[in-house]
């Protein structure tokens, strides 16, 4: 081992070198924590003389166990690896069962149901009992089940507080019963019932026994259950090592708690603590940025982070006008990089939630550099953006049964596959789309009365909103369509975070459906559902070829773990990221999204670049925000500040009072109707008004102006501005009914412009 401690710093070799008794290790970003894990695990192999077989590592991903395995066969041969027991809490507590689950009623050939098998127990429970699935949506019900058993409580120990938690109890009641019938667990027993049969005297102290040394990786992502199951394996020994980093606790949501780090030298006494400081990823300004924003945190484990790399570039944050003109810049600085001679593979655009994603996506592709949306998908291809464009579709076209087939059952109307097995059929004996025979629909014998019933009153739904169609706009037909349909009613009667996203997606989708409405007006043409629907379809087709370098796309919380060259961070405004208005946040989860901004500062390895905007669309609203207040922490001497041009000469003039509240979130209007708001603010009357503290106006006077038409002759190449796609490039003059161009926009796209929407820039 010799060679490998001249690879360790100091803390990294006290950390491999310790052997007995519990061991913490804060490992900061970037500090070579995988490196530590494996040559720790060498050394009790090669040195310690410790059997591979009584090592058990503990990780979060399969990803970080087959790396750990790769990087420990180089370290201590492949055959000493096949003996190590390395994988996911879920896989090794599986792999445990197998052997020892008879104990407590579990056979060797148990089943593990996913989330879908899970869902289709709780839809059966919930008709047994005959409740209303309305109100009691399966897959909220199910969040109900696992958060209660991610906390160790059955349906026994759970305290009732309302009516609807009454009625959680009996559904997780029955379905236990329905999971030991069927000889089933779901991912939150492998836990429970590992947990149950170690704190078993007996068959606990066997299993206990199998194990003299145990690491866990991420131990800051554990949750109660987790940390429970930990301290259940090392009961006899405290041989236990966990590596982790409090300033990198994100998960919250989703059960894991950061007291199990920051307590761990409570409930280990004398244990020994190491702390990883240096970091090898990051250039010296990225380093201290990241610094500068996490030491706030009033509870963290403190921890100076510091590197011998170069200072490297400053960090540069840029303000910019709109959500448009911030795609713009990011995608001309990746078409830089490129240039530069990076790998699109090097270079990452990060964004807070996935509603963002769709104006970069289309800057992107208006600029042809391919990407990828890793954790998510693309906005288009999304599941409920799908499902509302395809009733969208069929309110234009009645004929696509693709379209109708998605949406016949969504959301849940009682119409089920042997309902719509018979439906295809008899449309096809008559040689009709299913629409056309839904019009005859009492003439299918096959097709029991009830659900005759519910197809005729979708065909009367889908011809009301047809009727709309030709005298409302696309906008409204869209919003007419979310609640009439009672698609928008069932994502809000879930109450999950999963639907709570969804619902944004839509509030986007109705966004992007206004800015259809908006381009077709400054072209002088009507904006019709067909048309929107066109340019949906051009938007979405699958671009360039799959095996290309690609720009990653992704949320904060899904880069975690990973490293580029190349860092975009974008949306970095107040209600943006911090997320939510803090007024609807506690001081928890404020302090979890100051870590999320440090994990998303030092994935960064040499180039980081933060944007914020003037305003932004998002959601299907307009806010004018302000800088992130992570902004502020940043230290001077690491950043420079700039303005795209669009920020520089947006025609707006924000005045700010002290004491500025906070804009409203944008599921509180989406909660009262207001999808249906306008996309800005109107302009105030001039003169302004007076201001109270904590009002903001926007001075819109600035377009009150003859410059467009004759007093501005316009020709190829001349720079211009319009109100809502920023300054552009006359790419030619178009004859019509009035004056009009044909204009590139950075993040839009080629434009057809009437003039007279035009100034010269």
């Amino acid at each position: 081992m010799s060679s490998v401690d001249v690879e360790l710093n100091t803390p990294q070799a006290e950390a491999v070198a310790h052997v007995n008794g519990p061991l913490l290790v804060f490992a900061g970003a970037g500090s070579g924590k995988t490196r530590v894990i494996t040559y720790r695990v060498a050394n009790l192999i090669a040195r310690e003389r410790i059997a591979p077989y009584r090592i058990l590592a503990v990780t979060f991903t399969n990803k970080a166990a087959g790396e750990m395995k790769h990087r420990l066969t180089g370290l201590a041969g492949e055959d000493v690896v096949r003996d190590l027991w390395v994988g996911t809490f879920h896989a090794t507590c599986a792999r445990l069962l197998r052997r020892h689950g008879e104990a407590i009623g579990l056979t060797r050939n148990f089943l593990i149901y996913d989330t879908q098998d899970q869902k289709a127990v709780v839809t059966r429970v919930l008709r047994e009992l005959d409740l209303d699935e309305r109100r009691y949506p399966p897959r909220s019900v199910l969040y109900q089940i696992h958060k209660e058993k991610q906390e160790g409580r059955g349906p026994d120990e759970m305290s009732p507080e309302s009516y609807v938690d009454d009625a959680v109890i009996k559904v997780f009641r029955r379905y236990e019963a329905h999971m030991r019938e069927a000889n089933a667990v779901d991912f939150e027993d492998l836990i429970g019932h590992m947990v149950r049969l170690l704190e078993r005297e007996g068959e606990g102290d066997a299993i206990r026994r199998r194990f003299s040394h145990v690491l866990v990786d991420e131990f800051q992502d554990t949750n109660a259950m987790q940390y429970r199951l930990v301290r259940a394996l090392v009961r006899d020994h405290n041989n236990i090592c966990v590596v982790g980093d409090d300033d990198q606790s994100i998960y919250r949501w989703r059960g894991a708690d950061v007291r199990n780090i920051r307590y761990f030298r409570r409930d280990f006494p004398g244990a020994t603590v190491v702390k990883l400081e240096q970091n090898y990823r990051s250039t010296g300004n990225i380093v201290r940025a990241a610094l500068g924003v996490i030491a706030p945190s009033p509870h963290r484990e403190p921890k100076e982070l510091w590197t011998q790399n170069d200072n490297g570039p400053p960090i540069e944050v840029m303000a910019a006008a709109d959500e448009r003109d911030e795609a713009a810049f990011v995608t001309g600085r990746v078409l830089d990089a490129r240039k530069a001679g990076a790998s699109l593979r090097e270079i990452a655009v990060f964004y807070r939630v996935h509603a963002q994603s769709r104006v970069l996506e289309e800057a992107l592709r208006i600029a042809n550099l391919p990407y990828q949306i890793v954790g998510g998908t693309k906005f288009y291809e999304r599941a409920e953006v799908k499902d509302a464009l395809a009733y969208l579709r069929l309110l234009a076209n009645p004929r696509s049964d693709v379209d109708l087939l998605r949406i016949i059952n969504t959301p849940a109307r009682g119409i089920g596959t042997t309902t719509v097995d018979r439906l295809v059929s008899f449309a096809g004996s008559r040689n009709q789309s299913i629409h056309e025979a839904l019009e005859v629909i009492d003439e299918a014998r096959d097709i029991a009365a009830a659900a005759q019933k519910r197809l005729a009153a979708l065909r009367h739904l889908l011809e009301r909103l047809r009727a709309r169609v030709e005298i409302a706009s696309p906008s409204d037909v869209f919003l007419e369509m979310i609640e009439q349909t009672g698609y928008r009613e069932a994502l809000r009667a879930d109450n999950t975070a999963e639907s709570d996203a969804r619902l944004e997606n839509l509030a986007e989708l109705g966004g992007s459906i206004r800015e259809y409405e908006a381009s077709a007006a400054a072209a002088g043409e009507k904006a019709s559902l067909d048309g929107f629907l066109e340019s949906v379809s051009l938007q979405s087709d699958i671009d360039g070829l799959r095996d290309e370098p690609r720009v990653t796309l992704m949320t904060v919380h899904g880069a975690k773990g990973l490293e580029f060259e190349y860092v975009f961070l974008t949306g970095m405004e107040e209600d943006m990221f911090p997320y939510k208005s803090m007024d609807e946040r506690g001081d928890e989860e404020l302090e979890e999204e100051r870590r999320l901004a440090y994990v998303a500062l030092t994935r960064a390895r040499r180039h980081l670049v933060l944007t914020h905007t003037q305003a932004r669309q998002i959601f299907g609203k307009t806010r004018w925000g302000a800088p992130s207040r992570f902004l502020r922490d940043l230290p001077r001497e690491a950043i420079v500040h700039k303005q795209t041009r669009g920020a520089k000469s947006v025609p707006q003039r924000f005045i700010d009072r002290p004491e500025r509240p906070l804009a409203p979130a944008p599921w509180a209007a989406a909660s009262r109707g207001g999808w249906g708001a306008p996309s800005a603010p109107p302009a105030p009357a001039r003169p302004a008004p007076s201001q109270t503290p904590g009002q903001r106006y926007v001075d819109r006077e600035f377009f009150q102006d003859d410059h467009g038409g004759e007093s501005a002759p316009l020709r190829r190449g001349s720079r211009v501005r319009h109100q809502q796609f920023g300054e552009g490039e006359v790419r030619s003059v178009v004859h019509a009914a009035e004056p009009a161009v044909v204009a590139f926009f950075p993040g839009w796209g080629e434009k057809k412009i009437l003039t007279r929407f035009l100034r010269p820039a």
